[in-house]
């Protein structure tokens, strides 16, 4: 049955409301975001445990921190330009230095966050995030895979940073499809090339894989939810398998997954690699759809990319 498209911020809202009735050791501290971000549906679930500080960002952390230095959970919740470009201090000392039980919770990220132009639309974070020690960074691909995200970081001891959509994105995974941080998920297999996508890329890649399918080119499309630690296994694999990468996210090219990808592959087992992404640029005002097809970064753009690292693989 097909779904409709959801945010992953409203999976991810629910889900944690529901383990704050069943956990009272998880606490939310926001930023007067709460309505955008959902972490409302928590207030509502748990109000005794939600702290709300109004625009302060930095203070958001630092008392996360601190409640989480007494074994509470801490989750904070704001913009992902936000979070983590105003409090970046205080997540690098005072959360992943100190290696605390806070979990990073951000929506609007990348060019999706749409009308509200560039000052929004944070397309650096993955980066500025994985370079952290302690930290470790998840990138729902659905609203499903939010839920078990929520579940994922929970259960887990230690810094999270968790990127979620404001957009509504396809539902491309299952009630039961698994969900391990550090394992990526094969969503289709083929011999040509691979393509390791996060987050709304995921769904722009199945669609270029029937594309491509068509043109009797076969491609696997790996969901790497987890940007960090990342399945070096299944990049070693699509890499010795295939011999040709291609990555796609909404993101900068320079720091996030692409090159994450990269670094293994550099390491380990060299092959051709195309990246999409967000070429050193900000972001404007527009519609989603409208700055997804600017930005190249929609099915078509991918399908030119496998095309251009299948021909460097035989050249």
């Amino acid at each position: 049955m097909e779904r409709k498209p959801v945010p992953t911020r409203d999976g991810f809202g629910e889900q944690l409301a529901v383990l704050g009735k069943n956990n009272p050791s998880v606490v939310v501290v926001s930023a007067d975001l709460e309505d955008a971000t959902r972490a409302e549906y928590f207030k509502k679930a748990c109000p005794e445990r939600f702290f709300t500080l109004g625009i302060a960002e930095q203070d958001m952390i630092g008392m996360a921190a601190g409640l989480a230095s007494e074994n509470f959970i801490a989750v904070t919740n704001s913009f992902a330009v936000f979070l983590t470009n105003r409090a970046y201090d205080q997540i690098r000392m005072d959360v992943c230095y100190n290696n605390l039980n806070v979990k990073l919770i951000a929506t609007h990220a990348g060019v999706t966050v749409g009308e509200d132009g560039a000052s929004a639309q944070c397309l650096e974070d993955l980066a500025i995030m994985r370079v952290l020690p302690n930290m470790r960074v998840i990138c729902p691909v659905d609203t499903l895979e939010a839920r078990k995200a929520a579940d994922a970081i929970i259960a887990q001891s230690g810094p999270f940073y968790v990127r979620l959509s404001r957009s509504p994105l396809p539902v491309v995974t299952e009630e039961d499809s698994p969900f391990i941080v550090g394992k990526a998920n094969m969503m289709c297999d083929g011999k040509d090339a691979a393509i390791i996508a996060c987050g709304s890329m995921v769904s722009e890649a199945l669609d270029a894989a029937r594309v491509l399918q068509g043109q009797n080119i076969h491609v696997r499309v790996v969901n790497m939810h987890t940007i960090k630690p990342l399945d070096t296994e299944m990049i070693l694999d699509c890499a010795r398998t295939t011999g040709a990468v291609v990555t796609a996210e909404e993101h900068q090219l320079a720091g996030g997954l692409g090159s994450a990808v990269a670094e293994v592959l550099v390491r380990n087992y060299p092959v051709p690699v195309e990246m999409v992404g967000v070429d050193d640029s900000f972001g404007q005002t527009g519609t989603p759809e409208q700055l997804l097809q600017h930005y190249r970064l929609k099915s078509v753009d991918i399908v030119a990319a496998v095309r251009k690292v299948i021909a460097r693989k035989k050249s």
